[in-house]
């Protein structure tokens, strides 16, 4: 046992880790720094995310030495007490800003649709890694859509726009990967049209779709709806080279950024480090992508490689919309950046996901 922990460690991608811990402890800096503008120092949230970061950081080597066939066995079991979950959060979940996805535990708020984003990509690596060369036909098509859609439907009911939108982009990018023809493409392109526009009149809050509306024209109500957007881009753009230093960044201090540790996190890091503090951040993703690109060319099992697919577009995807919404190149759709913003449920989820790419890395490197 203990020479095979031994070989684990020593194969461990310990660049991924490096960087993964990095972007948090920037996320941490940057709370605290939020901390600080507040009348009275409440640094209950930074003591909050110590607490998620330590128990995720134990988490992703526990996931790092489980091995991924075994949790690839159970992906099926997983996938329905997600659903179930799902409907349990709907019935007896906590209503926050209009979403009702949370459940409150020991004061603490679970969101298990960011922990449904991990099951999802594990469930469809196994459908599509046993189906094999047969993924490309209607049948596979089908079943799969069904497997994301019965998760997408219950998290649209909450509703919660963003982690819907992240679940059917997850879906969308194992598809493409499993080598299905363009026409299956254009057909969830149509889908997805017709879905938005019985959404828009059916099931998006007036605050959503005020969303979506100051991006098409954006200033139009920059003191009203518009407001979140337009103060994160000035957040942005007042960070200069270097930024005004932590603790010193007006629109954070003086509160003007609504939910700076959250959503905007990006714009604070802009505003205070700078153009050099926003570089060495995405330089910090950048290496991560790099790596699990490198890995999953020396993955030789179909699972393995449709899951580090599923995981590293899972962190791109919800990175690029972060970062696209803080610039106002993108809609605000209440989505985090991942290692960086508050929030235990996204960073635990995270940190699990990270470690069971890790340990189909280390499969790749070992046998035994």
């Amino acid at each position: 046992m203990l020479n095979r922990l031994k070989l684990y460690l020593k194969n461990l991608d310990w660049l991924i880790f490096a960087v993964i811990f990095l972007l948090i402890a920037f996320g941490l800096v940057e709370i605290y720094s939020i901390a600080l503008g507040q009348n009275t120092l409440d640094l209950l949230n930074f003591c909050k995310q110590i607490f998620f970061a330590s128990a995720g950081l134990i988490l992703f080597f526990i996931f790092s030495f489980i091995d991924s066939r075994f949790l690839k066995s159970i992906s099926r079991y997983l996938y329905f007490l997600a659903l179930a979950v799902l409907i349990a959060v709907l019935l007896f979940g906590s209503t926050i800003r209009g979403t009702t996805g949370w459940f409150s535990i020991f004061g603490f708020g679970i969101q298990p649709v960011e922990f449904v984003k991990v099951i999802l990509i594990l469930f469809l690596a196994d459908f599509f890694s046993r189906a094999a060369m047969k993924t490309r036909s209607r049948r596979y098509f089908i079943l799969s859509a069904l497997i994301a859609g019965a998760l997408i439907l219950m998290v649209s009911l909450q509703p919660d726009f963003g982690s819907t939108v992240i679940l059917g982009l997850i879906w969308l990018v194992m598809i493409a990967a499993a080598g299905f023809e363009k026409k299956y493409l254009l057909i969830i392109g149509a889908a997805a049209l017709i879905i938005f526009s019985v959404s828009w009149f059916l099931l998006f809050k007036d605050y959503q779709k005020d969303r979506i509306i100051d991006f098409i024209r954006p200033g139009e109500n920059a003191l009203e709806s518009g407001y979140h957007a337009s103060q994160a881009m000035i957040a942005v753009g007042s960070g200069g080279l270097t930024g005004k230093g932590v603790g010193f960044g007006s629109q954070s201090q003086l509160r003007f950024l609504p939910e700076a540790q959250n959503d905007f996190i990006f714009a604070v890091i802009s505003e205070e480090l700078g153009f050099l503090g926003v570089l060495l951040v995405l330089g910090f993703f950048t290496v991560f992508f790099g790596r699990c690109f490198l890995a999953m060319r020396k993955i030789k099992d179909d699972f393995g490689i449709y899951f580090i697919i599923g995981g590293g577009s899972l962190i791109f995807i919800q990175m690029f919309i972060n970062i696209g919404m803080n610039l106002g190149i993108l809609p605000i759709v209440g989505l985090s950046l991942p290692f960086v913003s508050y929030g235990g449920s996204s960073l635990l989820s995270l940190l699990i996901l990270t470690g069971m790419m890790e340990n189909i890395i280390i499969k790749s490197k070992i046998s035994y």
